[in-house]
């Protein structure tokens, strides 16, 4: 049975790693470093952003980072639910696999799960929150969208290259952040 709960974790967990990796990791390497230019007229600091002075010329994913939080914060506005529900996917992928690999070390210590049954405790409850965090990424990343609509209509960047590497970088975040914290830091 452990064989079987093994197989089926582990095809979420390499799905998930891959994914974060193509969409995520590999974009920001290619145009994170990017410097871009913006039109500080236009690009509003971030929500809670409380700096006198704004930069107009920044790195790629630094912009995307911006982008992203702005998404954020305009979607806690306009689906303060929805936010909250993609908050605890979150959450539960901080807390569900410690808390299982506790619960399995406590099981072998008792010799109710053999050590090998303890791993695949682990990796199902590492799975079930990769799966709650990709299915979360979807809203986010519409919320993406929506601001990216705003700022390509508003012509925040006047190079549209630059802009592009922005947006690419901006949902590059969000799939590096939407895996549990276990696997972003065996992934790197």
């Amino acid at each position: 049975m452990f064989r079987l709960i093994l197989i089926a974790s582990l095809i979420p967990i390499i799905a998930g790693l891959l994914a974060r990796w193509w969409f995520g990791a590999r974009v920001l390497f290619l145009d994170g470093n990017r410097t871009c230019r913006c039109d500080l007229t236009r690009w509003l600091p971030e929500p809670g952003d409380t700096a006198v002075i704004h930069r107009a010329e920044g790195s790629a994913a630094e912009f995307g980072r911006q982008l992203r939080v702005k998404a954020l914060a305009e979607w806690q506005e306009q689906a303060p639910h929805a936010v909250k529900s993609r908050e605890k996917s979150y959450r539960f992928g901080q807390a569900v696999p410690p808390l299982s690999a506790i619960i399995a070390v406590f099981a072998v210590l008792v010799g109710k799960v053999p050590v090998f049954g303890a791993v695949t405790i682990l990796l199902g409850a590492t799975a079930l929150a990769t799966v709650f965090g990709l299915l979360a990424l979807l809203p986010e990343l519409t919320a993406i969208a929506r601001t990216t609509r705003k700022i390509t209509e508003e012509n925040h960047f006047p190079n549209s290259d630059e802009r592009d590497a922005v947006i690419r970088c901006a949902n590059a975040l969000s799939w590096t952040s939407a895996l549990p914290p276990i696997l972003r830091w065996i992934h790197g």
